[in-house]
Order: structure tokens, then sequence, then C-alpha cells
């Protein structure tokens, strides 16, 4: 049945007035409607934790401030991020993925060879990333991969690491090549980084050789070209492989 008089004039006043409605209003609405939603639902019930070692699940879980109970959605992974490595500095990455409807998952790589730089009387341990993640007894020193020739400017663990201006290429080719060894899995194998020689840099490698290189070397090559080279001498050859030519590499026993 059709509508007609006063009840066709009064539905097509409260269309009008539903179309008058502005557009912001409406998205205002929604937007109240969706927060709501989401602190309603979406709460974390599980917490899953992996790539650490050094630390437990309970010291990044407090460290990012998250536990049961907290809305998925609004956490800000950007802080919670930025506090575990302030307060775990063997941390280098953390990753945060969220699964529905109500599991966060956080992804941890923690510094595994870390540099020392011996300086003052005290030994700052260094992560490839750049970041200084502990201090130990200048005794100790040779525990852990030495870098010599660096100097660094007011180390704080838990901060990355700065250089003097003059010294600061030094540090950024440092890390470069910590990176790459690392990717490569050749850090461990490595004793000493030397970086004191203007002319070139020397690394001891594997408790058996001095490996000399150019500063403006492409590492990336080289250390895949190290590799080739190490792996067809014998297991009880010792002396210096010389990285500074182009295209070749000589070794000469000691």
């Amino acid at each position: 049945m059709s509508r007609s008089g006063p009840e066709c004039l009064l539905l097509g006043k409260g269309l009008a007035a539903a179309a008058s409605i502005p557009g912001n209003i409406v998205q205002g609405i929604a937007g109240i409607a969706i927060g709501l939603a989401l602190a309603m639902f979406f709460r974390i019930d599980d917490i899953e934790i992996s790539g650490n070692s050094r630390y437990s699940n309970e010291q990044i879980a407090a460290a990012a401030q998250i536990k049961a109970g907290d809305n998925l959605f609004f956490l800000n992974k950007y802080d919670a991020a930025a506090r575990i490595r302030q307060q775990l500095p063997y941390v280098e990455t953390v990753q945060f993925r969220r699964v529905l409807p109500s599991k966060l998952v956080v992804q941890i790589t923690e510094c595994r060879d870390p540099v020392a730089i011996k300086q003052d009387g005290t030994v700052y341990l260094l992560c490839d990333r750049g970041n200084i993640v502990d201090t130990v007894s200048a005794a100790k020193w040779s525990q852990y991969i030495q870098i010599e020739g660096l100097t660094l400017l007011n180390p704080q663990v838990g901060s990355e690491a700065r250089a003097s201006a003059t010294q600061q290429a030094v540090l950024d080719q440092l890390l470069s090549m910590l990176v790459l060894l690392d990717d490569k899995g050749m850090l461990h194998e490595v004793q000493v980084i030397d970086l004191s020689d203007a002319a070139r840099i020397t690394m001891q490698y594997m408790g058996r050789f001095q490996v000399e290189f150019l500063w403006d070397a492409d590492f990336n090559y080289k250390l895949d070209y190290l590799a080739a080279v190490v792996e067809k001498l014998e297991a009880n050859e010792k002396g210096t492989i010389d990285m500074t030519q182009d295209g070749k590499a000589s070794f000469i026993p000691s």
C-alpha cells in the first residue's frame, strides 16, 4: 500500500534530516563504534616469545610492559621495542606480530658475538648493529673479539656507539664488516680486528691467519674470496693472506 498525505510528508522529512547529517559526524560515530569494539575484544591471552636465550620470557615481557589482558590493537609496538632494547642491551632486533583474536608473537634477535674495545681501563662490548651491550674487566678482553685502533666517544651501555669526527668513518667501516662477517657465519672465527693502520685493516682469523684488506675494499666480495682461499689450504697451514690486490689473494706461509 502506498503512503500519501501527512504520513508520506513525515517520512520524507526524516530521510531528509538523516541525509543532512554532516559526513564528518557520521565518520566520527563510526570511529567511536570501532574503538569501542576494539577495546571490548582482542584482549591478549597468549604471549609467544622466541629467539631469546640470554633473557627470559618474563624479562622481555616486563621490559616491553605487556601482559595478558592488554588490548592487542592498542599496543604501541615501537615504544615496546624501544623499551626492550633500552633495558635489555643484548637484544638487537624486536618484531611484534598480532595473531587474531588474542595472541601476540614477539620475535627477538640477540647479540651473539660482541666485539671488545678496551678504553680507560674498561672493556666495552659492542654488537654488529652498533649498540654497546655490556662492560667487562680488562682481564677478560682476550675472551672476546678484540678491536684495536678505535676509541669510542662517551660510551654508555644500552646506547649506540659513537666516535669522534676523525674516527666516525672507522667505526662505520667496522660495523659494516661485522654485519657481513656475522651474516656469512665467519664472525665467531675472528680473534682481532686492527684498525690502527691508515693503509689497511688487519684481521686475525681462525687462530691461524693474518688477513689484510684495503680500507675501501668490497668486503662482501673479499670475505667470500677469503672463505674460498681458506678452504683450499691444509688444516695445519698458517700465515698471512693478502687480500689487498685486485682479483687475487696471496698466501705467505709463516
